[in-house]
């Protein structure tokens, strides 16, 4: 399990197969393993994988103190020169696309290409302030509670069927959410990168899902219509994490932009 250290912090990160770079950002209440676990091997047999944990995540270790987009951007920064001594492809999801933007922005000769899917470029909206405020009082009152507002809106309603009674019961018994999610709500309610949209400079592939009731579909337009010459592509009847289930789709978008 390798580490490193930015900002005064002990970042972990995965690193699976071999060949050029290709980074993966977890989002809110994941990790490397938990969202990225079932992506690793459509890509380790051409792509060093690597998969970095911001802080509340994984094994990365912190002060506990709060977190700020430039701070993740600086542990992401920091697992891929660790991992890598070339130029990367780099893919986030969710508050890793956040994530990911800022890198791109701060770090345009180590981002050769970029894949933001189901981001966002700010919170500052009623919407999205009202989000993560709700979110967060469900997290500090009633976690079981806060695990079905998450699902319902993570998920489509068609993806939710797909589970059954039974795996719908069983998301419920699981050790989810990590103790770190508290402080990267925190972060989400206050991200905004507009100021640094502009000076990204790797070709950007955009992709929102239409469905999309936690991060909603508007998000990813923002981002697409921020980043000079990046490619918007809206995935429909999908929610912002059906594609746990099967990120085959989703792979193949990722494979078809980073060969181009």
């Amino acid at each position: 399990m390798p580490f490193t250290r930015a900002s005064n912090t002990r970042v972990h990160y995965e690193a699976d197969g071999q060949g050029p770079g290709l980074v993966l950002v977890h989002g809110i209440g994941g990790d490397a393993e938990k969202v990225f676990g079932n992506v690793v091997d459509h890509f380790a047999d051409t792509r060093t994988v690597i998969r970095p944990n911001f802080s509340g995540s994984g094994q990365t270790e912190d002060d506990g103190g709060e977190l700020s987009v430039d701070l993740i951007a600086d542990q992401i920064t920091a697992a891929i020169r660790d991992a890598s001594d070339d130029p990367v492809d780099l893919l986030g999801f969710s508050l890793g696309a956040v994530g990911a933007a800022a890198v791109a922005a701060a770090n345009p000769d180590l981002v050769r290409r970029l894949v933001l899917v189901g981001g966002w470029a700010h919170s500052t909206g009623p919407r999205d302030r009202y989000y993560f405020q709700t979110a967060r009082k469900l997290l500090d009152t009633d976690r079981e509670l806060f695990k079905r507002f998450s699902a319902l809106t993570g998920f489509s309603a068609a993806a939710l069927d797909r589970f059954g009674h039974d795996g719908l019961a069983q998301s419920l018994a699981d050790a989810w959410p990590p103790a770190g999610i508290s402080r990267q709500i925190d972060l989400g309610l206050r991200v905004d990168i507009r100021p640094l949209l502009p000076a990204i400079t790797a070709p950007t592939l955009v992709v929102g899902f239409a469905d999309d009731a936690m991060i909603p579909l508007e998000g990813s337009r923002q981002l697409h219509e921020a980043i000079a010459g990046s490619h918007l592509v809206e995935i429909a009847g999908e929610g912002h994490m059906d594609w746990f289930a099967d990120p085959s789709d989703l792979v193949e978008l990722a494979r078809d932009f980073l060969n181009a």
